[in-house]
């Protein structure tokens, strides 16, 4: 797994005992690996963010929303100036939702009871109960989209993947890692597929989504990312990030969308 370190805090970060808030945390701001007695809910209403585990990574842009159940622990990072809104759920209601960290679409109803919850303080006893539960329903009737990358335990197969994290745009072959990692490529594509579920192609064209999210954060054009991530022509970058993310690329806004 990559190794998840802190930069300098924000004074604007929300403490980590807030059980609801809203922050704007600066690009590249990472958290270190913590866990929480409850669930937790992030959103990104602007930018995006990643979420590590031992089980791997989950990248959430601003359509979509990460779940981290009780106990899990867990690293953020955060791309391009993000408009972060946390919540905290109840220990009571995370049987409510999926046992394993994940990533869920955010239709309007999901987003406006996560803003409000978010925005506004409590002025009727129970209200913020009330508007959760609205939220949980959302969210079990809500469709996992995980943008989820698995790290591998298996060392040959860690050490392509290493190679793979150090360039994702590298369009070597798994042939040719494989020389690289004293492994064969039948070997190698039979670890991708029984420790990681899915295929060399996959797993890469995945990291280079990630690596995409994190470079048209920084306002980085369509084009150029589709070069620096591997992708032959921006044409087939955008296809394969729409089929993936689910709506096409474009360079996320700023700070300058803060109110």
């Amino acid at each position: 797994m990559p190794t998840i370190r802190r930069s300098a805090p924000s004074p604007s970060l929300p403490p980590s005992t807030a059980l609801r808030s809203a922050a704007w945390i600066p690009h590249g701001f990472q958290f270190d690996p913590h866990s929480h007695a409850e669930g937790q809910l992030v959103y990104a209403a602007a930018g995006a963010l990643a979420t590590t585990t031992e089980r791997g990574t989950w990248v959430a842009p601003a359509h979509r929303v990460t779940w981290t159940p009780p106990g899990f622990e867990h690293a953020h990072r955060f791309f391009g100036t993000t408009d972060a809104r946390l919540v905290t759920v109840p220990v009571d209601l995370c049987g409510e939702l999926v046992a394993h960290p994940s990533v869920f679409a955010v239709g309007p109803l999901l987003r406006e009871a996560l803003l409000a919850l978010t925005d506004r303080a409590e002025t009727r006893p129970g209200a913020a109960r009330r508007l959760l539960a609205v939220v949980i329903d959302e969210l079990a009737e809500t469709p996992e989209q995980s943008l989820h990358l698995p790290e591998p335990h298996d060392d040959r197969l860690r050490a392509v993947t290493d190679l793979l994290h150090a360039d994702p745009g590298r369009s070597a072959t798994l042939a040719d890692l494989g020389r690289s990692a004293g492994a064969s490529e039948r070997t190698l594509s039979r670890l991708f597929h029984t420790e990681l579920g899915m295929s060399f192609h996959r797993w890469r064209t995945t990291l280079r989504i990630h690596h995409a999210l994190a470079q048209l954060s920084k306002g980085r054009s369509v084009t150029d990312t589709a070069m620096e991530c591997g992708w032959s022509n921006p044409s087939s970058f955008i296809d394969a990030f729409t089929e993936v993310v689910g709506q096409p690329p474009r360079p996320l806004p700023g700070r300058s969308a803060q109110p």
